[in-house]
């Protein structure tokens, strides 16, 4: 499969270089074919001009930049090139008319990928996770069927992330446990893997709505609002725990990522070093682009493309009446 993100993470110059990315620091120029580029990192210092914007304008490349830390700090968004005036009406006409509907299936989308993820550990020895197994599977549904406004879905949706954070110390080690959650700045090794990582997913939602012809301020989970594609929010929610999460329980139990070598820990707040970005980014896009049958379209895909995927099926509620059901885990539809 072609590499399609590239990921910057040295300080340098970015410039155009006839069909080419042209990356130059101390160590020399580095020349990307600009065709083989959908996305591109920076978690550095990078410098460049409007004529290098162009070039990724031109291209549809989204690129996505973070600071020295490890904060997502804003994308270069090129212009869109798949516009529906009809469309983004009835997005807005559905918010008014049917905003619970979907969200309600993201929430319950989440319960069930949840669910998947935490069954793995279940079935090896793990047996104190069955309570909140059996709650997400036959609790979750009527509280959701019962929820009459949006407060009410998003109080269900605080209670299973709540449970699902407390249950970590049955298969986490004790150093990567959690009190609470704690984002700006997070302030232990687990809030700083799980911020660092939702940013990843919420930037790779960005570039795969982008690819449809959705309005990206238009959500129904989240409250629309200014500053932000909250759409983004929306359908990155469901793919959370069988990406982000399954990235970081992977490298914390198999030791690829230690407390000792691979974060900053400074007064009231903890971030991962360079080296710690480094091996979190390879095991997240490595996880991202897995490979999968899909047994609706009878063809292999990746979990980015399953993102896309979502967007597709919500064009088909908002324009068709087809009913919106996330991507599952278990099913893999």
């Amino acid at each position: 499969m072609r590499e399609e993100t590239r990921y910057i993470f040295s300080k340098g110059d970015l410039s155009q270089k006839d069909f080419s990315i042209k990356f130059q620091n101390e160590r020399g120029n580095n020349y990307i074919p600009i065709k083989d580029v959908k996305e591109l990192y920076c978690f550095q210092d990078t410098t460049f001009s409007t004529k290098f914007l162009g070039m990724l304008s031109k291209a549809g490349v989204i690129m996505h930049y973070f600071d020295y830390y490890g904060h997502y700090i804003g994308s270069f968004y090129p212009k869109e090139y798949l516009i529906s005036g009809k469309l983004v009406i009835k997005q807005a006409v559905k918010w008014g008319n049917n905003r619970i509907d979907i969200a309600r299936a993201i929430v319950s989308g989440i319960s069930k990928n949840i669910g998947a993820l935490l069954y793995h550990y279940y079935r090896h020895d793990k047996k104190e996770l069955k309570e909140y197994i059996d709650w997400l599977k036959k609790d979750v549904p009527k509280i959701l069927e019962k929820s009459n406004n949006i407060n009410q879905v998003l109080m269900a949706e605080g209670a299973i992330w709540s449970k699902f954070y407390d249950s970590f110390k049955f298969f986490l080690p004790e150093d990567f446990l959690m009190n609470k959650r704690v984002r700006r700045p997070p302030d232990n090794p687990i809030n700083a893997l799980i911020s660092f990582g939702n940013s990843l997913l919420y930037t790779k939602t960005i570039t795969q709505i982008y690819h449809t012809h959705l309005n990206q301020e238009i959500s129904f989970l989240h409250s629309p609002s200014e500053g932000r594609f909250s759409l983004c929010l929306d359908l990155c929610e469901v793919f959370k725990p069988i990406i982000v999460f399954k990235t970081i329980f992977d490298c914390v139990n198999n030791r690829k990522l230690q407390i000792e070598k691979h974060f900053i820990k400074e007064y009231n707040y903890c971030l991962l070093n360079d080296d710690g970005r480094k091996i979190f980014v390879k095991e997240f896009d490595a996880r991202i682009n897995q490979i999968f049958e899909h047994p609706g379209l009878k063809r292999k895909i990746t979990y980015k493309q399953a993102i896309r995927l979502d967007g597709y099926k919500l064009i088909k509620f908002i324009m068709e009446d087809k009913p919106f059901i996330p991507f599952s885990l278990d099913d893999k539809i």
